[in-house]
């Protein structure tokens, strides 16, 4: 029950979050030359506010998971004062203030008292929770999730304008590249690419959730060389039938709903999920779903980690 309670949760905020910012502009902020230190900074959130800080962000308080390891990854963890209850990576993290964020519910008061230069807010925050916070005169940047991880690049960059930290992330960025090109090298040859079930909730085995079209999933499976058989259905995050996923027959079964306790012994003794090939060849994995669902640099973790899975023999 608690698994779907998170997932309704994550459901309707996704959704909110999307009604929010359909007339948002592109991903990468735009701003005016890159300033030197202490100049001020301007520019356009995914929101499409004007975003105007004197000088990088000294204090920083994060509302998602993402921001806050993307806030890591460019150098500016020194700097994050409080983060949602849901930030556990890198470790050094989880002795930052804890400010709230289970069912979307933030801990304002305590967030005034850290006296932050900014907060960094993502699309599991609705855009009311970012005006509530503005009309207690608290900057917040609203940072739109990437569709690609070109788009991710440029929101570490975002990130790291916004902190004072635009010479770490050109390192970053330039290291994330070169282990992505390396994916694609020797993806690119291949002439067929194997069919992927990726679970995410299986509470009713019968009508499993799994990743739809345009999840962050289904993008990663595909640049990793895979067939994600849940692009064909709606919505992002989508239920399948039991029936349907035997009628695709998937060669490899992902469990991104290994947190939960989900595990390929589980999967084998679920009704009906015997017949399927990849149970029977024994290709069913445990997976580390933060790696995928989180959009940030570990992005990069995750399509590693999903390419050596559906073709290992090009990863000896």
């Amino acid at each position: 029950m608690f698994r779907k309670l998170i997932l309704v949760f994550m459901l309707s905020v996704l959704i909110l979050a999307g009604c929010g910012v359909s007339g948002a502009p592109p991903h990468a902020a735009v701003a005016t030359e890159r300033p030197a230190a202490g100049t001020t900074i301007r520019v356009t959130d995914g929101l499409g506010r004007v975003i105007t800080l004197p000088a990088a962000a000294r204090s920083i308080v994060s509302l998602a998971a993402s921001n806050t390891e993307m806030i890591y990854a460019v150098g500016a963890g020194p700097q994050l004062v409080g983060r949602d209850s849901f930030s556990d990576y890198p470790e050094s993290a989880k002795s930052v203030q804890d400010i709230g964020g289970s069912m979307g519910k933030y801990n304002t008061e305590l967030i005034l008292s850290l006296h932050p230069d900014l907060i960094l807010a993502g699309e599991i925050n609705p855009p009311e929770l970012v005006a509530a916070l503005e009309q207690l005169d608290l900057t917040v940047y609203f940072l739109s999730n990437p569709a690609t991880l070109e788009e991710m690049y440029a929101n570490l960059e975002t990130v790291a304008r916004l902190t004072g930290h635009t010479v770490e992330v050109g390192e970053l960025v330039d290291t994330l590249k070169l282990r992505v090109a390396v994916i694609d090298n020797r993806i690119k040859p291949l002439s067929s690419a194997p069919t992927v079930y990726y679970e995410l909730d299986a509470s009713d085995p019968t009508k499993p959730f799994t990743a739809g079209p345009g999840s962050f999933m289904d993008m990663l499976i595909q640049r990793a060389g895979g067939v994600n058989i849940g692009a064909g259905l709606k919505g992002e995050w989508s239920q399948i039938s039991l029936e349907e996923l035997l009628v695709q027959n998937p060669t490899f079964l992902i469990l991104g709903d290994s947190a939960y306790g989900e595990t390929p012994e589980k999967v084998a003794a679920r009704p009906g999920w015997d017949a399927l090939t990849a149970v029977k060849n024994h290709q069913v994995f445990s997976f580390d779903d933060n790696l995928v669902s989180r959009p940030g640099p570990r992005w990069v973790d995750g399509l590693e980690a999903l390419a050596k899975l559906l073709h290992p023999g090009l990863f000896n």
